[in-house]
Formats: structure tokens, sequence, C-alpha cells
């Protein structure tokens, strides 16, 4: 299985859309906190507009996806007037349409959705995205018409939501994210995800650990994969997937970790040690240090709480 389809299954993925935002001109849609391992999208259909997030401001095209690992509350914004207008919000069985509250036509078409992700590797997975992240998948022809199709599959669910429009829309949803993970940084993002290293053998070092936490991935076992020398390797890999070997080493051995807790009944010890841990006790303490809580405590409370997800 290639890394990005085992990290989505890892991470125990819903996704749902919200919102059909039909805005007008001159229209401010603020969008407030979401909860705790919850994570929003856009997907920009047609027109322009700029998102705020933070002090971060994006200036969004047609075929552009941004997603916040974060949940923090962001802002949407269309060109027009000075005086910037709210929103009304028309609820339907799957979604809300939002429109400008001084009406007139539309001038952007933005899909508003979040994804829900467990505690374990889901919540690992986006802890490490950037944030928020952007991608413009209109920059090239390959992905612009797989975002054309995706598209037109929403755009008619959404008009249509009837039976079964709730399930396909989640899963249209969980295919951005797939494309969004599996976009190297160049033309189409400004952000490095390790996701997607962009030099094939970085790319082959990430999968490789992956694949194999528990296996000794020393810097010159990596290096001799890579055939590049100990400094060039280490250069590469951080300007690749944004992180140290080190750091990215130790969430993959905690995402193992957290699906080997929820999916077998291995002791903490013995998953320590397939996961690369010489000591229950150093596991446990990298373990609670990253996710707030000792391995055994985290598979009790996933056996014991099946998670509530949303669905619009």
């Amino acid at each position: 299985m290639d890394s990005v389809s085992r990290l989505l299954r890892m991470a125990r993925l819903d996704a749902g859309l919200d919102k059909r935002c039909l805005l007008g001109a001159g229209t401010r849609m603020d969008v407030p906190a979401y909860g705790e391992l919850e994570a929003p999208f856009h997907v920009l259909l047609d027109g322009t507009c700029r998102m705020e997030v933070g002090a971060v401001s994006l200036d969004l095209r047609p075929g552009d996806v941004v997603v916040i690992p974060s949940g923090t509350p962001h802002r949407v914004v269309t060109d027009g007037e000075a005086a910037v207008t709210g929103t009304t919000e028309t609820a339907g069985d799957v979604f809300v349409t939002t429109r400008s509250e001084h009406g007139g036509g539309p001038v952007i078409d933005l899909f508003c959705g979040h994804f829900t992700f467990d505690a374990g590797a889901g919540s690992l997975l986006f802890a490490s995205m950037p944030d928020p992240v952007q991608v413009s998948f209109g920059q090239s022809a390959e992905s612009d018409e797989v975002l054309r199709m995706l598209s037109a599959l929403m755009r008619g669910e959404a008009q249509r939501e009837g039976e079964g429009t709730a399930v396909i829309l989640s899963a249209l949803c969980t295919v951005l994210l797939a494309m969004v993970l599996r976009t190297s940084r160049g033309d189409t993002t400004r952000t490095a995800l390790w996701t997607a290293a962009a030099d094939g053998r970085i790319a082959s070092a990430v999968e490789g650990m992956l694949n194999d936490p528990g296996a000794d991935w020393t810097i010159e076992r990596l290096s001799r994969l890579t055939a590049m020398s100990r400094a060039t390797f280490l250069r590469r890999f951080t300007r690749d997937t944004g992180t140290t070997v080190g750091a990215f080493l130790t969430r993959a051995r905690l995402m193992a970790a957290a699906e080997l807790l929820t999916t077998t009944d291995a002791t903490v010890a013995t998953v320590a040690s397939q996961v690369g841990y010489s000591s229950e006790s150093a596991f446990s303490r990298t373990f609670r240090a990253h996710l707030g809580t000792t391995p055994a405590r985290f598979r009790r409370g996933a056996t014991r709480a099946p998670r509530e997800t949303k669905t619009g």
C-alpha cells in the first residue's frame, strides 16, 4: 500500500461537507473554530476570494483547496465595496447553503467542510502538516482535469441532495485530501508536505520509515539507501519534508504504535519493541509527550468510546 493511502487508513478519517457558499461581492464570512480532532477545509470552484487564517492571508482562485489542520477560526472575504456584509444560511438535509445578506448574484462558489480523525495516528498526521495548507490544483492540466470531475460530482450531489448524498460527498472530500497529501511543493503549493517529497530518493526514505518504523533507521543507513552523503541527505530531507529525520521517525513510530494499540491485543512492551523502542518506559514517555496520554490510557479510551462524527 502506498504511503498516502496507508496514512489515511491509519488516521481513521471521516469527511463531510458542511456548507456550499454562494457569496456575492463585498461579503465577509467568519468561520468559528472547529472542535478537537477536526480540521476544516475549503475548495473554491468558481470566482476569487481571500481567506484570512490568523496572520496569514491567502488569495484563492478556482481549483484552490485550503486545509486548516489546527481548526483555528478564519474568515472568507470576497472583493467588492468597502461596506462588507454578512451571510444568511438555509439548512438542507445534508449541508447548509450560505448566501450574502444583501442578495445579488454570487461571485464565488465555495465548498466548506471538515475532516474528522482519531486521537492517535490521525492527530499526529494533521499536527505534522503546515497550517494552513493551500494547494492550487488549477496549475496543472492533469490535476485540473481531476478537480473538474470532482467539482462536477460535488455540484451534482449538492443540487440533488438525495439518498446517499452524504456518503458520496464524504468520499469525494476524502479524495480531495488524498490529492493534497500527494502534492509536492512547487508550482501548486508553497509549503513542504512530507507526504509528497519532490525528490524520489527522499520519498523512498520516507516510505521505508513508514512501512517499517521499527527498523534501525540510522542516518548512515538512510544515506546509503538514498545514495547521498550524510550532509546532503540531511539537508535535502529537511528541505523536502519540512522536518528533521529524528522528528519524522518519531512521528512514524508513534503513528504505527497508535494503530497497533487499537487494532491488536499486543502488550505495551511488545508494541514498543515492534516500533523501535528499546524500553517500554522510553516509549511511554515519548507517546505521552506527543499525544498527551499514556499508551494504556489511549488504548482504553479508544476501546470504550467510539468516536462520534458530524454529518454536515
